[in-house]
Parts: C-alpha cells; sequence; structure tokens
C-alpha cells in the first residue's frame, strides 16, 4: 500500500472520528431550546435527555479521538519540511487530550441538570450555573491546548511551507476558516433544536469539511505530497 492510499485512510478515519465527536456534541444538547437560566444551552431540552444519550455520546468520544488524532497526524503530508511536520505532530500531541476533557466537562454538567430538571429539584439552573462558573476556566485553558496546532497550519500555508498554495490552501483545506463560515451560518440559523446541535458541533463540522478536501487533493494529487522516503504516516 503507497503512502498516499494511508494517508486517504487516515483521513477517512478522521472523518469517522469527527462523526462520533459530532454525534456525541448533537446527542448531549439536541432538544427545546426553551431555556430560563443564564446558559443558553441548559435548556428544556436537556432536562429530557436520557442518561443512556449522555452515555453513549461520552463512550464515542474514545473511538473518535484515536480516528480524529489518526487524521489529523496524516495532514503532516501536506508540509514540506520535516522539521515542520515534527512541530506540527507535538502540537497535536498536547492538544488530543483537551477534546475529551472538554466533552467530559460538557457532558457531566449537562447530565446533572438533566437529572435535577427531571426529579424536580429546585435551583437546577443556579446550581448549574455556579458549578460552570467556578469552573469555566477549564474551558479556554483547553482551546489553548487544542488550537496551537491548527493555528501552526495556517501559519505555515500563510508562509508558503505546505504544499498548498498559499490562498488555495485556505479554501476548505484549513479547519479555522471553515469553522468562521460555519459559526456564521449558526449565527443566522433560526432558533431550533438543530442550530443548538449544529453550534455545539461546529469544530467536528469544520473537520469534516477539512478531511473531505485533503482526500479530494490526494486522489487528484491536486497539490502533492510530502516525498515517500522522507515522510512518516504517523509517528
Amino acid at each position: 500500500m503507497n503512502k498516499k492510499k494511508k494517508m486517504i485512510i487516515c483521513f477517512v478515519l478522521g472523518m469517522v472520528g469527527c462523526l462520533c465527536f459530532g454525534g456525541g456534541d448533537w446527542l448531549m444538547i439536541y432538544g427545546n431550546t426553551a431555556h430560563t437560566g443564564e446558559i443558553y444551552w441548559l435548556t428544556q431540552g436537556v432536562i429530557g435527555i436520557s442518561p443512556a444519550r449522555n452515555a453513549i455520546a461520552m463512550a464515542f468520544a474514545f473511538p473518535g479521538i484515536i480516528c480524529y488524532g489518526t487524521g489529523l497526524f496524516a495532514m503532516a503530508g501536506f508540509i514540506k519540511d520535516s522539521r515542520d511536520r515534527k512541530i506540527y505532530r507535538v502540537l497535536n500531541i498536547f492538544g488530543l487530550t483537551p477534546w475529551l476533557c472538554l466533552h467530559i466537562f460538557y457532558i457531566l454538567l449537562l447530565a446533572i441538570y438533566a437529572y435535577m430538571g427531571s426529579n424536580g429539584y429546585q435551583g437546577a439552573d443556579e446550581i448549574c450555573h455556579a458549578v460552570y462558573s467556578s469552573l469555566s476556566w477549564i474551558v479556554p485553558l483547553s482551546e489553548a491546548f487544542m488550537l496551537p496546532p491548527f493555528i501552526y497550519y495556517m501559519y505555515l500555508q500563510l508562509r508558503g511551507k505546505t504544499y498548498f498554495s498559499r490562498l488555495g490552501g485556505f479554501f476548505g483545506a484549513n479547519v479555522l476558516v471553515n469553522y468562521g463560515v460555519l459559526y456564521v451560518v449558526s449565527l443566522i440559523m433560526p432558533d431550533i433544536p438543530a442550530r443548538l446541535g449544529f453550534k455545539n458541533g461546529l469544530m467536528s463540522e469544520s473537520m469534516i469539511i477539512l478531511f473531505v478536501v485533503l482526500i479530494i487533493c490526494t486522489v487528484k494529487n491536486i497539490h502533492g505530497v510530502a516525498d515517500e522516503e522522507k515522510f512518516t504516516l504517523i509517528p
């Protein structure tokens, strides 16, 4: 099996990982959008979500992170220099763990809210808001670890250090650009359950677009990939 076929398999696995994470994002929050507290995603629909749905959403995250990480590492095949590939991969190693951290954090909070709301406990909004407020630092800290590999990849694209053209790489081949476009789409969507799920899964949806573009580029050899002798698919 040649390197390009291996890369395509890795990108397909990356899409599977995104479906696992994105599916979990939809499962944990999809429902009636009405809310009474300050946190907009603690909704009436969340109260109706069964523990089984949250368990499935969490279970999906474990195979999801493996498949997702495989796809991300294979993206190094579009980076020209071996040193830049190593830096990108190291950043990914540190960036993958916070995905699980955030997933667990949100699912636990949503599960607590659902349990309290469905069993008639008073003050569910206030308690969950207090818990979220005291631990909300987890979110920016996790994002500080998650974003560097994507920012670094964008930097390499802009500097012409990938096999993408400097501007051509931004048409679907950069997850941050994809995220920005989809975020704008989420802002103009009506207030329906699908908007909650879509917004909660934005990063996974952005990554799916990225992997589709990378598969097309690899199959058609649009931009080229690193030389076989100088490239190790997964460290």
